[in-house]
């Protein structure tokens, strides 16, 4: 029991659904947090009941329950965004380890330091019904980029493992060719948002990267969250220019906005929420390359980011998420088959890998694990079941034998040994890594909105009915699943196949409701 100041009794607590955290392995533990240390979380809420379906709003009882316990805690609101669900408050860690019944710790990592939880929130008893998750009270890195630079040696970091010294790369431009992306559109008039948890672009590379292409520039906004900014000279710096010139390249025509967040469950969670309901911008695209095993993240983020990817789709907004680079296991110790999230969100199209080859039909599962390489994620999640576009695609069963959303969805090359060139730091690299496949989905979709004048939006039911839509990839696998006729837990339905794709991808949605 906690005493609630501006109450004259106890006040019953309750754990949070959802919200236990574990320790990270190899962090160190150094002391609890300093009790003046500013905090700040964010809050998310349920739909309102009255109408509990995606897209809709929080209700304003429960923010106003949030605002009044705030106000007893000690703690300043500091954001309210209905549409989101969501509520910011700030105040020290004292404050914030009362109000949400934690231990505030800090550790340090390998090149860092980050203030950890372990354990359960724990919320007022009649306030925890309207909750879905606190973020930002553990601030630990959550996730790492799906890049993977050829000819580079491993600078630190998953997401940066190099395989292919040898590799030559191709334009982003003839990448688009061999899928046969429509030609008689740009993506004019179109948004697509790029999530980004570190790192930034330099326009000197931008300037000397399309001039190489015979392109103009596009338009490219940064949008800062919970602080963060355009930040070249990070290791992240690859997976910003891989994003932004693969998306630029294949479909000039676009405005891109690229929302950059801190590395933290609630910075990725504010990045996604801002791009989705972004009223200055507009995105109807979202491209995430960024991402971690499933069983890294809490229960209550999972949901928390399902939900928000519902709406999404609700809204008319597409989303794509690379399915991860570590082959079946997604790089988890102690083996076991995982699948990487959030592409495992089965509001989110999740993408896979290939490698190209000498003709389309021999194009195939991108798999380099032999030779210190990285390979497609893909397999079944272990916490989202089973979509209803899935149930006649053979998605395997998990091991107790329920079950699960199956991941990918689609795919495009990956492997930096057949990568993409693009311009990092005055200098052209090649790059891969299903980092590379989310923003070249996002491309064609772009595209095929321009087309159409409509928005895609989630188009799982439209892939998914139509399978032959796509290029089937029929050979390969990644460590625990292997390519075959029709769906597989390696590279989905398949890879774009030109018009086909773009007919199963156009959809109804009016542009201006």
């Amino acid at each position: 029991m906690t005493v609630n100041p501006a109450s004259s009794g106890p006040v019953r607590r309750v754990p949070l659904s959802g919200s236990r955290r574990a320790p990270l392995p190899g962090a160190h533990r150094i002391g609890p947090t300093d009790p003046a240390t500013p905090v700040d979380v964010t809050v998310v809420l349920r739909r309102a009941p009255a109408d509990p379906r995606p897209g809709t709003g929080a209700d304003p009882d429960d923010i106003a329950a949030i605002e009044r316990f705030a106000a007893t805690q000690g703690l300043e609101v500091t954001d309210v965004r209905p549409a989101a669900r969501s509520v910011g408050l700030r105040g020290p860690a004292e404050a914030m380890s009362r109000a949400f019944g934690v231990d505030l710790v800090d550790y340090e990592i390998p090149g860092g330091a980050f203030r950890g939880r372990v354990g359960v929130v724990r919320l007022p008893a009649d306030l925890a019904p309207a909750v879905v998750a606190v973020l930002g009270l553990d601030d630990r890195p959550q996730a790492s980029p799906q890049v993977r630079l050829a000819g580079r040696a491993k600078p630190g970091g998953d997401g940066f493992v190099v395989a292919h010294a040898a590799a030559s790369g191709l334009k982003p431009t003839e990448i688009a060719r061999w899928y046969d992306f429509p030609t008689d559109v740009t993506g004019a008039g179109q948004t697509v948002a790029v999530i980004e948890l570190g790192g930034g672009y330099r326009q000197e590379d931008l300037d000397a990267y399309f001039a190489s292409l015979g392109l103009p520039v596009p338009a490219i906004v940064p949008v800062g969250v919970d602080g963060a900014t355009n930040a070249p000279g990070a290791e992240a710096d690859a997976e910003v220019a891989l994003d932004v010139q693969v998306i630029g390249a294949m479909a000039n025509g676009v405005k891109i906005v690229v929302y950059f967040a801190p590395n933290s469950a609630r910075g990725f969670y504010d990045a996604i929420a801002a791009a989705i309901h972004d009223a200055d911008h507009h995105p109807w695209i979202v491209s995430i390359s960024w991402g971690a095993p499933e069983p890294t993240w809490t229960a209550q983020s999972l949901d928390a980011y399902d939900a928000l990817f519902a709406d999404a789709g609700e809204l008319g907004v597409t989303v794509y998420a690379a399915a991860g680079d570590h082959g079946a296991t997604d790089g988890v110790a102690g083996g076991g088959l995982h699948v990487d999230f959030p592409s495992s969100s089965p509001s989110v199209i999740a993408c896979g890998g290939t490698r190209l080859a000498d003709d389309p039909g021999a194009e195939a599962v991108w798999n380099a694990l032999a030779t210190g390489g990285g390979a497609t994620g893909g397999g079944v999640s272990a916490h989202f079941p089973l979509p209803d576009y899935q149930r006649d695609h053979g998605v395997p069963a998990r091991p107790d034998g329920s079950a699960g959303r199956g991941v990918p969805d689609v795919a495009a090359v990956a492997d930096p040994a057949t990568g993409y060139v693009i311009r990092l730091n005055d200098a052209d690299v090649v790059a891969g890594g299903t980092s590379a496949v989310s923003p070249l989905w996002s491309a064609l979709t772009a595209l095929t909105n321009e087309r159409s004048r409509v928005r895609s939006g989630a188009p799982h039911k439209r892939l998914y009915a139509a399978p032959t839509a796509l290029r089937d990839i029929l050979t390969g696998g990644n460590g625990g699943f292997t390519a075959g006729p029709g769906w597989d837990g390696c590279t989905g339905l398949g890879v774009p196949a030109g018009e086909q794709t773009v007919t199963a991808l156009s959809a109804t949605v009016d542009p201006t409701t």
